[in-house]
């Protein structure tokens, strides 16, 4: 059977929201070995993928009747979530660790890469998102509570925006005032890389968008992705009408 670096759930359904997960497994194709070297402690980190964003994608495409499309190789294989340019599109070394599968790779294998995992991933994506003229994109992702050597992140989830920030600041006004959240703003990473996923699929295209990372001890369990997809969904929905107005 053909690999197929990305799973597609509820493609059929006509609802103008698409969600989008860009880290959603932490698998590494059979071609390359399966593996990167790396210890399975190291593959179960936030450095192969991002845990608890494949669960909280699915719950919130559910929810909200909408597809969602999600990657099914690791971020250490090749980078979705970069430009084609991005010097971390393929890395060597992340949060203390050394991939010991990508200190060989050349430029050869780099763009076997790109056209073997990245490209079919970034093609259905669009693919999706060209199917109406008012698609809505929302990019799920997670992050680490705490870095290596660094000091703990306060928030529970972030929004992140580059320049459109139409979607996102409704979003944020309404995830701000729910009492038991401390929300960031580009909080941890700054809401924009040139050429990632958000830049390709909705800004170049004037497409309503959003990026959301949730700290991922807080979705480590089915039930707990499953919860945040349901609390994210109507958030989502009154944010939309609030920029929409």
């Amino acid at each position: 059977m053909t690999y197929v670096p990305y799973f597609i759930h509820g493609e059929n359904r006509p609802s103008r929201w698409l969600i989008t997960c860009d880290h959603a497994t932490n698998t590494v194709p059979q071609e390359l070995g399966g593996t990167l070297g790396l210890p399975d402690a190291d593959m179960a980190r936030h450095i192969a993928f991002d845990p608890g964003a494949a669960g909280v994608s699915r719950a919130l495409a559910d929810a909200l009747g909408a597809p969602a499309i999600l990657t099914d190789y690791s971020r250490l294989v090749i980078d979705p979530n970069r430009g084609e340019d991005d010097p971390t599109l393929l890395m060597r070394l992340y949060d203390g660790s050394v991939i010991p599968g990508n200190r060989g790779a050349d430029a050869r294998e780099k763009a076997r890469r790109l056209d073997a995992y990245y490209r079919p991933y970034h093609a259905a994506l669009e693919r999706l998102a060209a199917r109406q003229d008012d698609t809505v994109i929302v990019s799920i992702h997670s992050y680490t509570r705490q870095l290596r050597a660094r000091p703990s992140r306060p928030w529970h989830i972030g929004i992140l925006h580059a320049y459109d920030r139409r979607l996102s600041d409704p979003l944020i006004a309404r995830l701000s005032e729910e009492p038991d959240l401390v929300v960031g703003r580009n909080e941890p990473y700054p809401g924009h890389l040139p050429g990632d996923s958000i830049d390709r699929h909705a800004l170049h295209h004037g497409r309503l968008n959003t990026l959301i990372e949730l700290r991922n001890d807080l979705i480590e369990t089915e039930a707990a992705q499953a919860a945040w997809g349901a609390r994210l969904a109507p958030l989502l929905v009154a944010a939309l009408a609030d920029c929409e107005q």
